[in-house]
């Protein structure tokens, strides 16, 4: 994973809670559409879980154990 990854990553297990794109954007520095496809790669990996629900993001389980 290339740094933007591991960025959303890091926001992701600092917050504790699941975040909107738009928080983690902000969080990120980068546009929500950039965040958008990041977050989807690391979705597809199974790094990220989405909320379809609330629209949120979290970690996916297996990555919250440190």
């Amino acid at each position: 994973m290339g740094k933007p990854e591991d960025q959303v990553i890091e926001v992701l297990q600092k917050s504790g809670k699941p975040l909107t794109l738009v928080e983690i954007a902000e969080q990120v520095g980068k546009p929500p559409k950039k965040v958008f496809s990041l977050i989807r790669k690391l979705f597809e990996s199974g790094r990220v879980a989405c909320d379809h629900q609330n629209h949120t993001y979290a970690l996916a389980k297996e990555q919250n154990v440190a």
